[in-house]
């Protein structure tokens, strides 16, 4: 069975960290399977091409597609812009269309980076944790919305299948759920509460606990290892797993994947575009390179490949290679495209 996976690198930064996640790719695939990658614009390259953020064309081959690898959306000129025509919109207008609903965002720290962590190594060494973010609801899609104001809006149905999805994360860790709101003050907050203990009663054998945003940012700092899988909806979790990237180092290292109730993901870094160091060989491509890692592990059912990923990346931070963003004193600062070389290299001749 051939593979088909649709290469969407969009804007700033992205292009050059989906190219070194595309070169991961063909070097743990190689010639041992059959794969297709088709490129297409999206975001301000998309705008650009045709006045929509999201070409048709890039749409229907999303559809068609077994697994999306997108780099990042985003340009400075979309704060003159309406939200519709941002290059950012097109990736919430995909995510609906597709109904990938599940964001998952892995934060856990590799050895080799403790020190560059903002925190002390007693409070993030060994830090493991998924942050599930709800990604079709809350404020980014309620209606009515308009310029000042915007609605926050869930059903049960859709707090449901994400708990579901949350607890059925956790049987595989270790067994625990915090689920995020702000019940005090939302009223879709205490619908999600509700919601959550109701799931939750399905799984006698998974550990629930209820914070509130707030808490739940201190915490993160205080004592992240408390933590298993944290759920929540779509703002909180687009805000707290970005807290949470920088647990890990640099938010260069984090992967996340898109889904949906089958095999189709969206994979893609946390980050986004970076304007500010695109084009200067700066940009941290591990993200990318092991959002590849989730996608043949999840999608494509090859967990050898993606923990041949996983163990390269560690080996090279190992051997002291570093970009800006995570590089400390005694390591060597390298750019975008010598970290994607040295990965690909090392997937193909392992490092020992």
């Amino acid at each position: 069975m051939q593979m088909k996976i649709a290469i969407l690198p969009g804007d700033g930064i992205g292009k050059e960290v989906t190219a070194q996640g595309v070169k991961a790719l063909k070097a743990v695939l190689g010639n041992s399977r059959s794969y297709q990658l088709v490129e297409a614009p999206i975001g301000g390259v998309g705008y650009a091409a045709c006045g929509n953020p999201l070409p048709p064309e890039t749409l229907q081959l999303c559809r068609d597609a077994d697994a999306i690898l997108h780099g990042a959306s985003g340009i400075p000129e979309d704060e003159q812009r309406p939200p519709q025509q941002q290059a950012g919109f097109a990736l919430l207008l995909l995510r609906k269309d597709l109904n990938l609903f599940a964001n998952f965002r892995p934060a856990f720290l590799f050895p080799e980076l403790i020190g560059a962590s903002s925190l002390k190594r007693e409070v993030v060494e060994g830090l493991d944790l998924m942050i599930l973010r709800e990604l079709n609801g809350g404020l980014y899609y309620g209606e009515p919305r308009g310029r000042g104001f915007n609605t926050m809006r869930y059903t049960e149905p859709e707090v449901e299948r994400i708990g579901h999805a949350a607890f059925q994360c956790a049987r595989k860790r270790h067994k625990k759920v915090c689920s995020v709101d702000k019940s005090n003050v939302l009223e879709a907050s205490a619908l999600w509460r509700e919601v959550m203990i109701r799931v939750g009663s399905e799984y006698p054998d998974v550990e629930l606990r209820h914070l509130l945003v707030d808490a739940a940012a201190m915490a993160l700092v205080r004592d992240p290892r408390q933590f298993d899988v944290m759920v929540m909806e779509n703002t909180f979790g687009d805000i707290l797993s970005d807290e949470a990237a920088m647990l890990t180092g640099s938010i260069g290292m984090l992967p996340s994947s898109s889904v949906g109730y089958g095999k189709k993901g969206l994979y893609e870094p946390v980050h986004g575009s970076a304007p500010d160091i695109a084009g200067k060989d700066r940009a941290n491509p591990l993200a990318s390179i092991l959002s590849v890692a989730m996608m043949l592990r999840d999608t494509f059912d090859l967990p050898q490949e993606a923990e041949r990923i996983e163990q390269t990346v560690r080996a090279v931070l190992r051997r002291g290679y570093r970009t800006p963003d995570i590089f400390e004193p005694g390591t060597h600062c390298i750019g975008t495209e010598e970290m994607g070389d040295r990965v690909a290299q090392a997937i193909r001749d392992p490092i020992h």
